[in-house]
């Protein structure tokens, strides 16, 4: 116990679930059993992270999770989708991808009663510049993501009020892509936050170099956790999307791309010491950063 305690020191911005769960699950014992699994694996605050579903849907999974919030088990709920690019759109269903408008996203916080802490969205599509302002106004961090836009829509979207980068170098340009694209934007002319997945997995080690070359102290680690963590290798789904877990990397089925992680808190700057990231550099990944954000979201 008192190792678990001096452990639990990590803030985790973007995690769908764990141990078998999502924050998504209809039963409060299970989204619990997805908490405890994190706490107990060196997080001590979280955002539940919500994947892309029908509007109604997405009402019905905050209200479930505003008892979670107003106890302090979770530090509020992340609305991952479903305003994302359709071509970077990852493990979320394409189908149900759609542009913001501020009366649709004013109506998905006004039902979070103060939980949705934070939205992600495509910086590109119509009206996103405008829902991205809005955000950053009322408090709530405005991340983009799941972008299939350019160097110039990156700056347009830090100009409008964004607050931080959803997993960098994943639903996004790469840096091997080019000398102005998105993400070389968000590194190079910026200084917003970046997550990182400290996985080995989603960003290379080579890349994990030139970021905290760059922005080592931009860098904010998160798990984007799924389900499967905490648990054996095996067949899984995120929303109607069918996953497989190998060698404890989640994949989808239908064309092998990475489909969250089953990384926790711990695991994650266990890596960072192993790729040389100082201790610094971790300690803002880990905890002042994520920290300052989600104080200045209030």
């Amino acid at each position: 116990m008192i190792e678990r305690e001096i452990e639990a020191k990590y803030v985790d911005l973007h995690c769908h679930g764990g141990a078998g769960f999502y924050f998504s699950d209809p039963n409060p014992r299970n989204i619990q059993s997805a908490i405890d699994f994190h706490k107990n694996h060196g997080t001590s605050k979280l955002l539940a992270s919500l994947v892309t579903e029908k509007i109604d849907d997405l009402e019905i999974q905050i209200r479930r999770l505003i008892p979670f919030y107003n106890s302090g088990a979770i530090a509020g709920i992340h609305l991952e989708g479903p305003y994302l690019a359709r071509a970077r759109c990852g493990a979320h269903n394409p189908n149900l991808l759609k542009s913001p408008t501020i009366s649709e996203v004013q109506k998905l916080i006004e039902v979070g009663d103060g939980a949705v802490r934070m939205i992600t969205i495509a910086p590109e599509l119509e009206n996103a510049l405008d829902v991205i302002s809005y955000l950053a106004k009322n408090n709530i961090i405005a991340a983009i993501g799941h972008s299939d836009g350019g160097y110039d829509d990156a700056l347009k979207a830090v100009n409008a009020g964004a607050a931080l980068v959803t997993h960098f170098s994943n639903g996004m340009s790469k840096l091997k892509d080019g000398e102005r694209t998105f993400a070389t934007a968000l590194l190079h002319e910026t200084s917003i936050p970046l997550e990182v997945i400290m996985d080995g997995h989603h960003v290379t080690r080579e890349d994990i170099a030139v970021i905290a070359e760059v922005a080592g102290d931009r860098m904010v680690f998160v798990t984007d956790a799924m389900a499967a963590a905490g648990q054996p290798d095996g067949d899984y789904r995120i929303g109607d999307l069918d996953v497989v877990v190998s060698e404890g990397v989640a994949r989808l089925k239908s064309n092998g791309a990475l489909a969250g992680s089953t990384l926790t808190m711990n695991q994650a700057v266990a890596n960072a010491r192993i790729v040389g990231l100082s201790e610094n550099v971790i300690l803002n990944a880990s905890q002042t950063n994520p920290t300052k954000l989600l104080n200045g979201a209030r």
